[in-house]
């Protein structure tokens, strides 16, 4: 049960941005801009930052809706986002993703941690100055996203099809038009 009135059927993220519109706008910008972004990483790796991140916090809804969104823009390959989250070192994804990945989880456990030997490693792997830029941007904000789902107790199903029917959505619609009313999330 929340701890805040929310409005009734909105799971997540999705109930606190109906509740304050005025913070969503630019939560949903932010969200578009990082995971959205046209710049080489592709919109599938992108969420799988989103995702891993999640995971590493616990994040059962936003772990769940970005993996969707992930798995959709990937082929629907549900099985590599969860080889992502379980050990992303083994996963089935480049040197550079997962050098990306490694920062991602160093700002997850504190900023201070990322050291210049992990930005060379992703130079070395070809990842270009943005790409490192939004990986860490990706990991800070979904950090800063999965506390407020979890920090204010959101409702969160626990029903995978939720997750793979609204990730659709979500891949093919993006971040900045998304429908908040309930019967769009049942």
């Amino acid at each position: 049960m929340p701890h805040i009135k929310l409005p009734p059927g909105l799971p997540g993220i999705s109930g606190l941005m109906v509740y304050r519109p005025d913070t969503a706008k630019p939560m949903n910008e932010l969200a578009h801009a990082l995971l959205r972004g046209t710049e080489s990483l592709t919109a599938g790796e992108r969420e799988l930052i989103a995702t891993f991140v999640s995971s590493l916090n616990d994040c059962h809804y936003c772990q769940s809706i970005h993996g969707a969104v992930a798995a959709y823009h990937l082929g629907i390959d549900e099985d590599l986002v969860r080889a992502v989250k379980a050990n992303y070192q083994a996963a089935d994804i480049s040197a550079k993703l997962k050098s990306l990945l490694r920062i991602a989880e160093k700002v997850w456990h504190s900023g201070k941690e990322v050291d210049l030997s992990d930005i060379q490693n992703a130079r070395q792997q070809d990842a270009s100055d943005l790409e490192i830029h939004d990986a860490v941007l990706i990991a800070a904000a979904f950090s800063m996203f999965n506390r407020y789902v979890d920090g204010l107790a959101t409702w969160q199903p626990d029903n995978p099809d939720f997750y793979r029917s609204r990730g659709g959505v979500v891949a093919r619609d993006g971040y900045l038009n998304l429908k908040r009313d309930p019967v769009a999330f049942r």
